[in-house]
């Protein structure tokens, strides 16, 4: 083998190496992210059955949160699979997803919904951003999981209308209180990424 032909060959395996790297640490914080998301929702929906369950509008809190169950456990068995550590703040989230839920509730259906609407949107441009990246990276690599989000976006999005369907506008400081609970829920997604 020449030189050259030699170099080549050596370049495209470093350039192959260097791409499976890269593609394995954007799955493990994608799946990390998601996960924590996942649970977060979990808690949030816990926390406003708590206070909300037994009225009119406790079967659609539990509709929604056993979607999210569904959503979690797809990610508790990535998590296994790819062998992607959970982010270290879930004790964090744990309790803030209990608290935001069972604290919108306390303040009526209403606020809670207003804080699914939240939730939700930003959850649902979370999902967009993720397709587009694995999109960009290779779409057929990403095939199953492609899916998986886009099915989560499109029930995430579904529980964003239940929310408006069942008075989320009517919330006292609805902008207000569900532009908090965005930003939130961004600082969230941005930390679990990372930590």
């Amino acid at each position: 083998m020449s030189l050259a032909l030699a170099t080549r060959h050596c370049l495209r395996c470093m350039s192959s190496s260097v791409r499976e790297r890269r593609r394995k640490e954007i799955l493990e914080r994608i799946i990390r992210v998601d996960h924590a998301g996942e649970f977060g929702a979990h808690r949030i929906y816990e926390g406003q059955m708590a206070v909300l369950g037994n009225t009119a509008v406790g079967p659609v809190l539990k509709e929604m949160h056993e979607e999210e169950l569904v959503h979690k456990a797809a990610f508790d068995k990535l998590m296994a699979e790819k062998r992607v550590r959970p982010t270290a703040l879930l004790p964090l989230w744990n309790i803030a997803g209990f608290a935001l839920g069972a604290g919108t509730a306390l303040l009526g259906k209403e606020a809670a919904m207003a804080c699914t609407v939240a939730v939700e949107d930003a959850i649902g441009d979370h999902y967009n951003s993720q397709i587009r990246e694995l999109m960009e990276d290779d779409p057929e690599v990403h095939k199953d999981l492609l899916e998986m989000l886009k099915k989560f976006r499109d029930e995430e999005l579904h529980h964003l209308e239940t929310g408006l369907e069942h008075d989320a506008e009517k919330a006292p400081f609805y902008k207000g209180l569900t532009q908090v609970i965005k930003v939130g829920c961004q600082g969230a997604i941005w930390v679990s990424e990372k930590i």
